[in-house]
């Protein structure tokens, strides 16, 4: 008995000693040396809570788990310390003094779940992370209330052991499992093997990856939502295996995987062997990912019932703590697959809760009449879609809609956290922000008065022109009307295919014109004015790129209609003259761009060269980074499919060799219609040219230069 019981305190001890290392490992990240300067407590809680306290020249920050305790340590340095850890900017130089926790805070929520990332994400922002890029994204996570991830980092190690063991060979494998760039939509069941075949190396090193992933997440307390066997299988299962399967047809042209029906006798078997294989690699999950027939998959002769029952049933035969976690997404999930499983087993993340909330909400387009009947749901944001490059946000909206869905007579009452559910990160990081911090403000609160003390914490400093600035942006580009079902960004025609009507970029955008260009010309011209004050302020000088980038934008719009009016009127030396200027903006779009790596094709296309080992491999994910950002798709999938143009990029690099070669040629052909701009995409796909990866030091000198071109006197 003595045995066990020291066995069991030197077991608790490594544990919290783990735990405790873990926030010391972050802080030290954050500024070494700088975990001296606080005191960490852990005190147990029924809900999630952090306190700031102080002790002599020491802040307290206590809390009754890890991710709890992080998340105090960055309402600290936000409000107490005015710095703001951004997805761009994850280390800052605390003071040697910290300011003092005068007046003990206390905020605690009862949202038990903070979920994080689409699908999308992992293809559209992700694809080429190494190591050190993760180690900042699981910081944020913590510092940001995180505590519940998807995690598919190395799920094509799990299927390739998967479908060896089914008696596939390696080439076959290959057909299936889809290239670096594209493993969000094989994964979702939308497609097969584009973008591959992968090397070897790349299974290797993707599950070595993911176990640090999930080994550092764990170390937080984080849980990692794994994928779960949804019944997915080869399209050619039937014939390859004998299977009984659905094909759910096609997506944007593409073959789908399969759906093993629940029938099948050999559905268990696949299942089970699939969680083992998951288990050796990465160990049980008590939660896991499984979205079946995912946008539009044709579900006919399909027992849905059945099927989520069997889908349910395999993942609890691995782990029956575990719960599933299931995405809103048109009529995913259908009702028939979800309603007869037992409460308190399925997890659901309505995907875009700020347009298109399936909660309950009666005046929602995608409104569901009973909600998600007796399952637990999480308020999800989308926001971003495709890594659309663009500022855009339902900032009061999403205030006022949680708070109403939290509130709501029954609905309400199943709401148990938010969910950050963007297809590409790194962008409008104050939306981002805002939504982090809903769980742990009980009340609804002011948006002006949050939106003054948010830019006091990003840069710093009290300025009277940059709250006024932000509060003009607010009020315009992020404050997107309720009912817009926009997706993502309004996107810059620079990036669009060349016609003096065109108005959006990509084929589902859903645009309207809902705010003034001047006031996001004005928001920029206010952040210019006292540009010198925050010199060499990262925070600062990455929006103020942002900013006048769409500032530039909004002017090309505007040029671009300027055109269409001067042919029309036949004024054609006005035309000429307009043209020139057009091309002109993209140029200068281009570099006033390339002051920063966030905004540079360069840095994407180098992430992803530095994931091969060989020439070849190099080339490969370079092709993978290239086309996802242009064509997207094979021709077929490109222009019938839609696909074309889906994750553009408004990037320095891209600007200036892709965007201002279509413009460029359609002015120098005379508006031709018939030019062929998937070939013009494709042959950029093609090249392996290096492109800058340096970046200016005199950021604010070259966008007031820049400034000063586009819109001076």
């Amino acid at each position: 008995m003595y045995k066990f019981v020291l066995s069991f305190l030197l077991a608790m001890t490594w544990s919290m000693s783990l735990h405790a290392n873990s926030i010391k490992g972050l802080l030290e990240r954050i500024d070494p040396g700088c975990s001296s300067k606080f005191i960490i407590e852990q005190k147990p809680s029924d809900t999630d809570y952090f306190e700031l306290d102080q002790k002599g020249d020491k802040v307290v920050i206590r809390g009754n788990n890890y991710v709890s305790i992080a998340t105090g340590i960055n309402w600290y340095l936000k409000y107490y310390a005015g710095i703001h850890l951004s997805w761009n900017g994850m280390t800052a130089k605390l003071p040697q003094v910290l300011p003092p926790v005068l007046k003990k805070e206390r905020r605690e929520t009862t949202m038990s779940y903070r979920y994080d990332f689409n699908y999308c994400t992992f293809s559209y922002t992700m694809a080429f992370w190494d190591w050190e890029r993760w180690q900042k994204e699981i910081d944020w996570m913590a510092l940001h209330g995180i505590n519940l991830p998807l995690a598919i980092t190395g799920a094509d190690a799990v299927w390739f052991n998967v479908l060896k063991k089914l008696g596939y060979t390696k080439e076959e494998i290959n057909q299936f499992i889809a290239g670096p760039a594209f493993q969000a939509w094989w994964l979702m069941n939308n497609l097969e093997g584009w973008g591959g075949p992968n090397p070897d190396s790349w299974y290797e090193q993707q599950e070595a990856l993911q176990k640090k992933i999930i080994k550092r997440m764990r170390e937080f307390g984080i849980e990692p939502v794994l994928p779960g066997y949804s019944g997915m299988v080869p399209h050619n299962a039937k014939s390859r295996l004998g299977l009984d399967v659905k094909d759910p047809g096609l997506w944007c042209a593409y073959n789908r995987p399969a759906f093993l029906l629940p029938t099948d006798s050999r559905f268990e078997e696949i299942a089970s062997l699939y969680y083992e294989e998951m288990n050796k690699l990465y160990g049980k999950a008590n939660y896991y990912s499984m979205d079946p027939f995912h946008e539009g998959g044709n579900t006919d002769g399909v027992d849905l019932q059945a099927a989520g029952q069997a889908i349910m049933k395999q993942m609890k035969n691995n782990n029956p703590n575990a719960k599933w976690v299931i995405m809103t997404w048109q009529a995913n999930p259908r009702p028939q697959l979800i309603e007869t499983l037992k409460k308190g087993d399925l997890l659901i993340v309505d995907l875009f809760s700020e347009s298109r909330p399936q909660w309950g909400e009666p005046q929602s387009t995608w409104a569901r009449k009973n909600g998600f009947g007796q399952h637990e749901w999480l308020y999800g944001m989308l926001l971003n879609f495709g890594g659309n490059v663009g500022l855009h946000g339902k900032m009061e909206h999403v205030i006022n809609s949680f708070y109403k869905a939290k509130n709501y007579p029954v609905f309400g009452e199943k709401l148990n956290g938010v969910a950050l559910t963007m297809e590409g990160s790194e962008n409008n990081p104050v939306m981002y922000e805002l939504l982090t911090e809903l769980p742990w403000r009980n009340e609804k609160f002011d948006k002006d008065t949050w939106l003054d003390n948010y830019t006091l914490a990003r840069y710093g400093k009290e300025c009277d022109e940059i709250k006024q600035s932000w509060r003009i942006l607010s009020n315009s580009i992020y404050n997107a009307p309720v009912a817009s079902t926009q997706q993502g960004t309004h996107e810059s025609v620079f990036c669009a295919r060349p016609s003096l009507n065109v108005y959006q970029v990509s084929s589902w955008s859903e645009m309207s014109d809902y705010y003034d260009p001047e006031e996001v010309i004005k928001a920029a011209r206010l952040m210019l004015s006292v540009a010198d004050q925050f010199k060499g302020n990262n925070n600062f000088e990455y929006d103020l790129v942002d900013v006048v980038r769409q500032a530039i934008a909004e002017k090309g719009r505007l040029v671009l209609k300027a055109i269409k009016a001067s042919g029309q009127a036949g004024e054609n030396a006005a035309y000429q003259q307009l043209t020139k200027r057009f091309l002109d903006l993209i140029l200068l779009q281009d570099e006033l761009l390339s002051t920063r790596p966030e905004f540079k094709v360069g840095t994407w296309i180098e992430m992803a060269r530095k994931k091969g080992f060989t020439q070849e491999e190099k080339d490969l994910y370079e092709w993978n980074a290239r086309v996802q950002i242009t064509t997207w798709g094979n021709r077929t999938a490109s222009e019938q499919g839609g696909l074309r143009d889906y994750a553009h990029r408004e990037w320095s690099g891209m600007l200036r060799d892709v965007y201002y070669e279509r413009w460029k040629t359609f002015f120098d052909s005379g508006m031709d219609p018939k030019i062929d701009y998937y070939a013009m995409d494709e042959a950029w796909t093609k090249q392996t040219n290096p492109y800058s990866l340096s970046s200016s030091d005199e950021c604010v000198e070259v966008v007031k230069k820049i400034f000063d071109i586009v819109f001076g006197d």
